[in-house]
């Protein structure tokens, strides 16, 4: 998938962190963009039915279309005009990894791909689970920090171009998006729903976004804007 995932599993089976990272593996050999071979592109090249895939690839792009259904459009499975559900799939991933571990008996569980992160259970004792919201404009900072509290199932998700430039599109003009975001942080619990939702906040910019992030259930977000230092919390 193009970038890092890290693990913290207490107690549960031991072979069941092979188990995922094994799970992340054929994943992503599914849903590459980059594989030739993946069922995701050739499916996009009319080479394979939906029916002949994996049934995950079906489940995927269910999702997708739900995303795209509750953000009107602003959360897409396509980029330039071909099928690619990339802006779920890392989300999902995470989510399916992590809830594999716990299945198998972990009692706390934090799974971080490439800075989006979810989580599940207790890290132990009475210390909640804390995740850092990397400062878009000083590297090696932090804007906030969130704390699990009593939740059991905590997912934060962040979209912006510190880390990556100008990646995120916006579905409407087919361009990257650009808006006053420097970065959206979406906290909820599942890690599937809250990044989707950071990536279409992002390109929605910052007034549209407000309002349509406080119109979602169990769902909190930090908005960070070009103007000085100006965070928005809905």
């Amino acid at each position: 998938m193009g970038t890092v995932f890290s693990f913290d599993v207490r107690d549960g089976d031991p072979e069941a962190l092979d188990m995922a990272v094994a799970e992340l593996h054929r994943l992503d050999a599914l849903f590459s963009t980059y594989r030739e071979d993946s069922q995701l592109s050739r499916l996009a090249r009319s080479e394979l039915g939906l029916a002949d895939c994996d049934p995950v690839v079906a489940e995927v792009l269910e999702l997708a279309a739900e995303a795209e259904r509750l953000s009107d459009g602003w959360f897409s499975p396509r980029y330039a005009g071909r099928l690619d559900p990339t802006g779920i799939v890392k989300g999902w991933a995470t989510e399916r990894v992590a809830r594999l571990l716990r299945d198998a008996g972990a009692t706390g569980v934090g799974v971080n791909g490439g800075g989006d992160v979810q989580l599940l259970g207790s890290p132990g004792g009475e210390q909640p689970w804390q995740v850092g919201v990397a400062d878009p404009l000083r590297p090696g900072e932090l804007a906030a920090v969130i704390s699990s509290a009593e939740a059991t199932e905590l997912a934060v998700a962040t979209s912006g171009t510190a880390e990556r430039g100008a990646h995120i599109m916006d579905p409407r003009t087919g361009s990257p998006a650009t808006t006053d975001l420097l970065a959206v942080t979406v906290v909820g619990p599942s890690l599937t729903w809250a990044d989707c939702w950071a990536t279409a906040a992002f390109a929605m910019g910052s007034k549209r976004a407000r309002r349509w992030l406080e119109s979602l259930p169990d769902v909190e977000a930090i908005l960070m804007t070009d103007a000085p230092r100006a965070v928005g919390l809905c």
